[in-house]
């Protein structure tokens, strides 16, 4: 949600599909809420730039069950899940969306042991393209 007092020149701008990006937070956020039967879901965005490059990062953190040694490797493969849920596809259909919008996507267990923290990262627009030059268009 916009804060009212941010202005226009505070706003990250990403140009993706809003359908398969919310598809991607969505699947996420389900699998945090699946694992984490009692506990904490953080999301947390921020932008960071390195040289002539710009991105989004999106990490949603849980403090659930973690992520198996046995999946780990395989996290975003055809079938890599423990779960007898749904079609065990969603983190490789994740991938491929991300993948798709010239992202990455990683997923591993927090350091304390508890739970595990997926990210996704997004690359912003180049310099020349402007939100009031796309909004022309």
């Amino acid at each position: 949600m916009l804060n009212p007092e941010q202005g226009m020149d505070d706003l990250t701008v990403v140009i993706a599909d809003k359908q398969r990006i919310t598809q991607v937070i969505s699947n996420l956020l389900d699998n945090a809420v699946e694992f984490t039967k009692q506990g904490i879901i953080t999301i947390r965005t921020k932008e960071k730039k390195d040289n002539n490059n710009k991105e989004v990062i999106v990490s949603i953190k849980d403090t659930g069950t973690g992520i198996t040694r046995k999946v780990l490797p395989r996290l975003f493969t055809k079938f890599a899940t423990t779960s007898r849920k749904g079609t065990v596809l969603g983190s490789y259909i994740c991938k491929n969306i991300v993948e798709a919008h010239g992202g990455r996507i990683w997923g591993e267990n927090n350091p304390d042991g508890n739970g595990a923290a997926f990210t996704i990262s997004l690359p912003t627009p180049v310099p020349s393209i402007t939100l009031h030059s796309l909004i022309q268009d």
